[in-house]
């Protein structure tokens, strides 16, 4: 992927999700949904990254070209203490702490704790994927039913 950031690509959907969020006061960027976080990642205008463990992206699917930079690890989700750091590792070819990043979780709960992590730390561009992989609960205690990127019917593999 070629290097992008806002100062040379903003679309309209990233607009829109950063003035919602100087409007609501968020410690990100703002979000975006499932279907325009592909749409962006496709055309190159942002990169995926998947914060959730490894044991997630194994044994319930990930979406294809996501970078992997863990918010927590194991089953315990113990939070990951160089996830600043792996963060501008895995994002310097696309132009480290500028890059134009969508953070995905299971629901979008910890992708918003992991974007606000990061705009603390210096990161300009880093947006939520609402809804997450897996989307939220719902009266019947399952995800996807309503919800989350496999809901929308978007790319995704699994081991």
């Amino acid at each position: 992927m070629t290097a992008h950031t806002l100062e040379t690509v903003l679309p309209e959907a990233l607009e829109e999700a950063l003035e919602h969020a100087r409007e609501q006061g968020l410690g990100h960027a703002g979000g975006v949904r499932p279907p325009v976080a592909w749409a962006l990642a496709q055309a190159g205008h942002a990169v995926l990254v998947d914060v959730r463990t490894a044991e997630e992206r194994k044994f319930v699917g990930h979406v294809p070209g996501s970078v992997h930079v863990p918010w927590a690890t194991g089953t315990a989700l113990t939070r990951n203490p160089r996830f600043v750091r792996e963060l501008e590792a895995r994002l310097a070819p696309q132009g480290g702490k500028q890059a134009v990043a969508l953070l995905l979780c299971r629901s979008g709960k910890r992708s918003v704790l992991a974007a606000e992590a990061a705009a603390q730390a210096g990161f300009a561009h880093v947006f939520n994927v609402l809804e997450g992989f897996e989307g939220e609960i719902d009266a019947l205690q399952q995800r996807g039913k309503s919800d989350g990127w496999r809901f929308h019917g978007l790319p995704w593999l699994q081991d």
